[in-house]
């Protein structure tokens, strides 16, 4: 198949997802045509059915706000002519579904027909989607897709609560290349980050509201009181600032490690015993799952679709959204036994395996396939 993909081309879960979900298919045989504003971050370009088309959004005075959409669909119209691209499959609802939706009007009128399948990643429904500047958009394009698929069954619940959808939304979960975790383990240098006494907890995220970074370091200075630990916060963002300032009152300057944004997320995870996340909601939890891919149980909240990744009481525990104290009593459930650790370790790989890429992929094939067929 020549299959053109739209997505934000960032280190945001839905990004990322789009990026490994095209490789995986060009290794698979397809033809894949990446279309966007920005080369994605995780895109190697070495490799002859992996393609990228910029999209171009010139700059005229005229506009208060440079019209995005408008760019995107007469460059996936040109794409579709030129590269002959029999699907397309928009990541995130708006703006691309609105932009495919537009592209596939243009088409018609060309005599050819490009069918689209939406998948739907989380805050484009549930923040961005649900305003009511959006939401009418969001739903007519949504029902005007030819597939829609959603990455978890709380998100595709939150979708058909919040909008009127006549489409059937399939639910296929976000996946992890496990190979890429495979070997981390053998040249971990622990020493780096942490005493040899000292367990290690991890976070990873953009520090925004819905993160709740506050909670990760009440929750972190009780476990810290039981267990001598360190925290490792990768990311940045808005809350950082106040952040900080908690540590700083808390008296943890030296026990929290503020690493910022980076690409070595695999290696830090490497380096890890637990890693915690107490958002008030996550649509899937991408950064969990890839936490234990490296053999890392997670200890998070069980809010949105982290249940549907984070296995209560196997994977690791959930606890309600703010319930700093079950938090941490979880968590030092976990560390101060080395043999219950070792046991959550192993069954935090064997929960990321039900999510390998070799797993999930055929399932957007099968779904590309009886697309093209209706």
């Amino acid at each position: 198949m020549i299959i053109g993909i739209v997505c934000y081309p960032t280190y945001g879960g839905s990004g990322v997802v789009a990026t490994e979900l095209g490789l995986e298919l060009s290794k698979r045989g397809h033809e894949v045509h990446f279309i966007t504003y920005n080369q994605p971050v995780k895109l190697n370009l070495f490799n002859n059915n992996i393609h990228y088309h910029e999209v171009i959004v010139p700059d005229y005075p005229l506009f208060h706000y440079q019209p995005y959409e408008l760019a995107l669909s007469s460059k996936i119209v040109d794409m579709v002519q030129l590269h002959k691209i029999e699907i397309l499959h928009v990541h995130y609802a708006i703006p691309h579904a609105y932009a495919a939706y537009m592209s596939k009007q243009m088409l018609k009128t060309k005599g050819i027909d490009l069918p689209i399948v939406t998948t739907l990643h989380g805050t484009d429904i549930t923040l961005v989607g649900s305003h009511p500047y959006y939401k009418a958009a969001v739903e007519f394009s949504i029902n005007n897709s030819d597939a829609v698929t959603s990455v978890s069954e709380d998100l595709r619940s939150d979708t058909m609560n919040l909008f009127n959808i006549e489409k059937k939304i399939e639910v296929i979960p976000n996946f992890v290349d496990l190979e890429k975790y495979n070997h981390l383990h053998e040249n971990c240098e622990r020493g780096i980050l942490a005493n040899e006494d000292e367990k290690i907890i991890t976070h990873i995220s953009n520090f925004r509201k819905v993160k709740r970074i506050d909670d990760i370091i009440n929750s972190f200075n009780l476990i810290n009181n039981k267990i001598n630990s360190k925290l490792i916060l990768l990311g940045d963002g808005p809350e950082r600032i106040k952040a900080e300032k908690l540590c700083d009152e808390l008296n943890l300057n030296d026990k929290v490690l503020f690493l910022g944004a980076s690409n070595e997320t695999a290696k830090i995870l490497c380096l890890s015993d637990i890693f915690i996340l107490a958002s008030t909601t996550e649509s899937f939890g991408l950064v969990a799952l890839e936490a234990m891919a490296s053999s890392v149980p997670v200890v998070s909240t069980n809010s949105g679709g982290l249940p549907e990744v984070n296995l209560n009481g196997f994977s690791g525990y959930l606890s309600d959204v703010g319930d700093i104290n079950q938090m941490s009593k979880n968590a030092i459930k976990i560390l101060k036994d080395p043999d219950n650790l070792i046991k959550f370790k192993k069954n935090a790989k064997i929960q990321a395996n039900k999510f390998d890429v070799h797993n999930i992929v055929p399932s957007y094939e099968d779904i590309y396939r009886r697309t093209l067929a209706i």
